[in-house]
């Protein structure tokens, strides 16, 4: 029996290394494929790998100004998440803790919430820029509203969602209101929080990539659109690639911040 478990937890791990090598594989071969159609300017793996060597091989060079190693232009790019992820997840779970136990704040909120949550956020940088008329600030706030409709939304309805026997349970010990917060409320809603601020923190990194290609002057988003204008396509790709590399790894922390807050039934 623990022999046949050990070769279980063995093909599970296998498994999971196997298979993202495969996925990737598959992914390249494709890519590869359609680099040789002659009326294609999309360049192979191979020539993306040759073109872009040294920004590989060395992503932490700064000669200034936007001659930057791309360890520089992600950390830019974080940073601005940073503040505007950090801001709408702070508005966001207030909002929604707010408009789940006050039925007439939720009825007043609620038609805002359904009429700016659809709008990209391309559309919200001219106003941006109205508002703030400085770069980072803008950018900050596109990011700012970008993310923070799932997070509202998912905090709402997990307070919706805790059962009536914890309420229930909270009377009968006489909790004050802040105690039933912290010992009923956000324990019991934290799930659904942390699916928002996942959600939330990938719409983030998305809108910075956008709000960085027209108001910056760097980040990994000013670097795509450099590199568009420049008609570099290995770069681009290159820019692309730490994007999703950058993006999964901020999302596998979430998820393991998630894992680890959650209560575990």
């Amino acid at each position: 029996m623990f022999i046949n478990t050990k070769k279980l937890i063995f093909h599970q791990q296998f498994q999971s290394i196997i298979a993202p090598a495969v996925g990737i594989a598959v992914m390249l071969f494709v890519w590869y494929l359609l680099s040789l159609n002659p009326q294609t300017s999309l360049p192979s793996p191979f020539q993306v790998i040759t073109d872009t060597w040294g920004l590989i091989i060395d992503p932490f060079f700064n000669k200034g100004g936007n001659n930057k190693g791309f360890f520089w232009l992600i950390l830019a790019s974080l940073q601005r998440v940073a503040f505007g992820y950090s801001l709408a997840a702070i508005v966001g779970i207030s909002i929604g803790f707010i408009i789940s136990l006050n039925k007439f704040l939720k009825e007043a909120i609620d038609p805002i919430i359904q009429m700016l949550r659809p709008v990209a956020p391309l559309a919200w940088l001219p106003l941006a820029q109205a508002i703030f008329l400085k770069p980072d600030p803008s950018a900050i706030f596109v990011i700012f509203i970008t993310a923070i409709w799932p997070i509202i939304l998912n905090t709402a309805l997990g307070v919706q969602l805790i059962p009536k026997d914890y309420t229930n349970v909270s009377k009968i010990l006489g909790l004050t209101s802040f105690e039933n917060f912290l010992q009923i409320q956000l324990p019991a809603t934290l799930p659904y929080i942390f699916t928002g601020l996942r959600i939330g923190l990938g719409l983030s990194w998305l809108a910075v990539v956008a709000a960085e290609m027209l108001l910056a002057y760097d980040g990994i988003g000013f670097f795509i659109i450099d590199a568009y204008n420049n008609s570099n396509i290995s770069e681009l790709i290159l820019a692309i690639i730490y994007l999703g590399g950058v993006g999964l790894l901020l999302d596998k922390m979430m998820n393991y911040l998630s894992f680890k807050l959650t209560p575990q039934e």
